[in-house]
C-alpha cells in the first residue's frame, strides 16, 4: 500500500496524514542519519578467496609471505653472462661459470654466477673453429654493455618478507587483488558486507507493461538490488507479497522467506503508513522487535521506519512512493549499511544553492539536484511519486526547515550511483 504522502499536479505540495502516529516529534534528518548509523556494529570479518574479495574492506594487513620477487630474475630476453665476452654458450645450468652464457627469457631465473643480462638485440651467435657456439656483442650493443647487474631484478626488490603490502582498512581494488596473489595469498580476511533482502509489497503493483488505472508499475524490483550493491550491501533476493498481515508476518519472520542465510537487513516497500493495509509496525511487534525510528522530519519520505528484530536483524521500512522511498533509503538505509560494513558515516557536503527554496517549517526538504560549475540546481519533477528528476540528478540537497536563498550554502549528499565530478562537493 502506498504511504499517505501525495503531491499536487505540479509536484510541489503534499497532503499528509497525522504524523508521527505516536504524537511525539520526529527526529530531524541529521538525527535520523546518526541514529541509523549508531544502532549497529560492524559484522564479523570473513575469509574470502581472492576472486571474491574486490570491493570489500580489508580487515587484516596483507604482508609479503616471502621476498618479492622471491628470486633474481631477468628483465630482458637475452643471455645471462658471467665475465667479459665473448662467452661460450651453454645449456640451462643452475651455476654459470666465468666466460659462459646461457639463454634466458624475461622473468627467467638468473643462474648462480651470472653477473648481468645481455639483451637479445645486443648479441649474436658464432661458431668457433672447435665447433663451439660463442656469444659476442654486435653493432647494436651500447657502450659498457652489459654492465654489472644490468637487467637483473634482484630478489626482494619490490618487498622484503613480512613487509605490509596492503594495510587493513583498504577498500580492495583489482590491483590489490593482483598484489595479494603475487605475495602468495589465496584468501583474504575482509569486513563482511551486510546481506540485504527485499520485501516488495502492494496488491496494486504490476511488474510489466503499462498499468491500468488503480494499478502502479513496480519501480523497486528492477533497481533496488543495484542500489544496495552501491551502498555496500549484498543483495539476497526479493520477495513479493500483497497487503495482508499474514503475508507481512511470514515475510519478516519465516526462515523460508529467504532460503539460506537470513538477511542482516530486510528492506520493505510500502506499508509504513497508518491505514488498515499498513502492517509494518504490527508485524514487528508480533515478532518481538522494536522500532528505532518511526517517522523522520523530512519531505518527502517522512513515513520511514527502522526496526530491530529480537534476533538482531534490522528492518528498513520505506514509504511506497518511489522518490520518498529513495530519500528514506539514503537517509537511514545507507548509514545502517555503512555501520554494519565497518565503514564510517559518509560525510554531508556543502555547496552553493543556485535557487531559492521556500521554508518547510519543521522538516528538511530533500531535493534531487544537479551540480554545475560549483552550484546546486534543484531538479524539477521531484514529487514523492516521481522519478524523472532523480534520474538525471547528481545528488540531493538537504534544505533546512528555514529554506535557503540563491547564493547561500546548502547541505548535500551524493547519490549512490554517481561518481564524483569536478566542481561538485565530493570531488577531491
Amino acid at each position: 500500500m502506498l504511504a499517505q504522502e501525495t503531491t499536487t499536479s505540479g509536484g510541489t505540495s503534499e497532503v499528509h496524514s497525522a504524523w508521527p502516529p505516536s504524537g511525539h516529534p520526529s527526529p530531524t534528518w541529521l538525527q535520523a542519519r546518526q541514529l541509523a548509523f549508531d544502532c549497529a556494529v560492524p559484522l564479523a570479518p570473513v575469509e574470502l578467496p581472492l576472486a571474491l574479495a574486490a570491493g570489500h574492506t580489508l580487515a587484516r594487513d596483507v604482508t609479503a609471505l616471502q621476498e618479492l620477487p622471491h628470486y633474481a630474475s631477468s628483465a630482458m630476453d637475452g643471455w645471462a653472462v658471467n665475465g667479459g665476452g665473448p662467452w661460450i654458450l651453454t645449456g640451462h645450468e643452475p651455476v654459470l661459470s666465468p666466460g659462459r652464457a646461457s639463454v634466458i627469457a624475461t622473468g627467467g631465473l638468473v643462474p648462480v654466477g651470472a653477473q648481468s643480462i645481455l639483451r637479445k638485440e645486443s648479441g649474436q651467435i658464432h661458431q668457433d673453429a672447435d665447433g663451439r657456439l660463442l656469444l659476442r656483442l654486435n653493432d647494436n650493443a651500447k657502450e659498457g654493455e652489459p654492465g654489472p647487474g644490468q637487467h637483473i631484478r634482484p630478489a626482494g626488490e619490490e618487498a622484503a618478507a613480512g613487509e605490509v603490502l596492503i594495510p587493513a582498512g583498504t577498500t580492495l581494488n583489482p590491483g590489490h587483488i593482483a598484489l595479494a596473489a603475487v605475495a602468495g595469498h589465496d584468501n583474504l580476511q575482509v569486513q563482511a558486507k551486510p546481506l540485504v533482502g527485499l520485501v516488495l509489497t502492494g496488491s496494486e503493483v504490476v511488474t510489466s507493461g503499462v498499468p491500468e488505472p488503480g494499478h502502479v508499475r513496480d519501480t523497486f524490483g528492477p533497481q533496488l538490488g543495484t542500489v544496495i550493491s552501491y551502498l555496500g550491501g549484498t543483495p539476497a533476493g526479493s520477495l513479493r507479497i500483497g497487503d495482508s498481515y499474514d503475508e507481512w508476518l511470514a515475510a519478516l519472520g519465516s526462515p523460508e522467506a529467504f532460503p539460506g542465510r537470513l538477511p542482516d537487513v530486510t528492506i520493505t516497500t510500502g506499508g509504513t503508513g497508518c491505514s488498515g493495509t499498513d502492517h509494518f509496525r504490527a508485524a514487528i511487534s508480533a515478532l518481538g522487535g522494536q522500532l528505532l525510528l518511526d517517522g523522520i522530519a523530512m519531505r518527502p519520505g517522512h513515513p520511514a521506519v527502522l526496526a530491530e528484530l529480537a534476533d538482531g536483524r534490522f528492518v528498513v521500512g520505506l514509504p511506497g512512493n518511489p522518490l520518498a522511498a529513495m530519500m528514506a533509503l539514503i537517509t537511514m538505509g545507507a548509514p545502517l549499511l555503512e555501520a554494519l560494513g565497518g565503514r564510517p558515516l559518509s560525510a554531508v557536503g556543502e555547496v552553493t544553492s543556485a535557487a531559492d527554496v521556500d521554508p518547510c517549517p519543521g522538516r528538511t526538504r530533500l531535493i534531487p539536484c544537479r551540480f554545475i560549475e560549483g552550484l546546486a540546481f534543484p531538479a524539477s519533477h521531484t514529487g514523492p511519486g516521481m522519478m524523472r528528476g532523480l534520474a538525471w540528478a547528481d545528488g540531493v540537497m538537504a534544505v533546512p526547515p528555514g529554506g535557503v536563498r540563491s547564493g547561500e550554502p546548502v547541505p548535500v549528499v551524493p547519490l549512490p550511483w554517481t561518481l564524483p565530478k569536478r566542481n561538485d562537493p565530493f570531488h577531491h
